[in-house]
């Protein structure tokens, strides 16, 4: 991880890229395909080994920025940055980068499970922002998490805007999509797991009912909170001690606090 929170590919990529291929592209991402930008999203996305990449539309600068050396035969297209502007979303800071490449596989809850059960798993019922989602990626990254886990439909899809607001997070930390999140967190549960649900209206502080054990932290939308059949499925409810002069804080604020109350147990 950088010093300024970014997430941090774990080897090089220093150089020049390889040969320029004909023909630009339509702008769109064909079917199955997702389009990220930004130097550290896509950075991030071509050290992962488990991205197929498909082709990098770059600036000369966009290249010398990238802090490693590409395939020799890598499918790079060097463009003007307005060209780049044309191919990402209106007013996208994409740094001299636009990446096709797929999208991640799909991940199953019981690997994540099976892993150290020291790293919290962060729970999203129907947070659908990609901004907060993306932000709360970040977070988990920087503070170790093994996971996000969110509902299949009312979650935001793997996307550029995601990418960019995880900063590179989204190649790092594990993704898990479930039809029946109530069902997961049951799972959750059996593997050891104490469910805390973050709920404004909660007695007890996060502080009071943090266990010494795995914990899986649960949050939901901004606004309607937690559904009730979630709150159901959680070992227990706490708030965040905020002043009275806020009435909330932004779902990746919250999550942001709660996995560093987590890490300083």
């Amino acid at each position: 991880m950088s010093k300024n929170g970014d997430a941090k590919p774990s080897r090089a990529l220093r150089g020049r890229a390889g040969r320029m291929q004909g023909g630009r592209g339509s702008g769109r991402a064909s079917k199955g395909a997702v389009r990220l930008w930004g130097r550290h999203a896509v950075e991030a996305a071509l050290l992962n080994p488990e991205r197929r990449h498909r082709k990098l539309w770059a600036t000369r600068e966009g290249v010398e920025s990238l802090d490693g050396e590409l395939p020799a035969n890598f499918p790079v297209e060097y463009a003007q940055a307005a060209d780049l502007a044309r191919l990402v979303a209106r007013d996208a800071p994409h740094q001299g980068l636009v990446l096709d490449c797929d999208q991640l596989e799909d991940l199953f809850l019981e690997d994540v499970l099976l892993g150290d059960p020291a790293r919290p798993l962060v729970v999203l019922d129907q947070v659908t922002d990609p901004h907060n989602v993306g932000a709360i990626m970040r977070s988990a990254a920087a503070f170790n998490a093994c996971a996000i886990l969110t509902q299949d439909r009312h979650a935001p899809p793997e996307s550029g805007t995601l990418a960019k607001s995880a900063s590179g997070a989204l190649e790092i930390v594990p993704w898990v999509r479930v039809v029946n999140l109530a069902r997961a967190l049951e799972e959750v549960a059996e593997a050891g797991y104490w469910r805390i649900g973050l709920a404004g209206e909660a007695i007890s502080t996060l502080a009071d009912v943090l266990p010494t054990g795995p914990v899986a932290l649960v949050l939901g939308a901004e606004g309607e909170g937690m559904r009730r059949n979630i709150t159901e499925h959680c070992d227990a409810l706490a708030h965040l001690p905020i002043s009275a002069a806020m009435e909330s804080l932004n779902v990746s604020n919250a999550a942001a606090i709660a996995l560093y109350a987590v890490a300083t147990r």
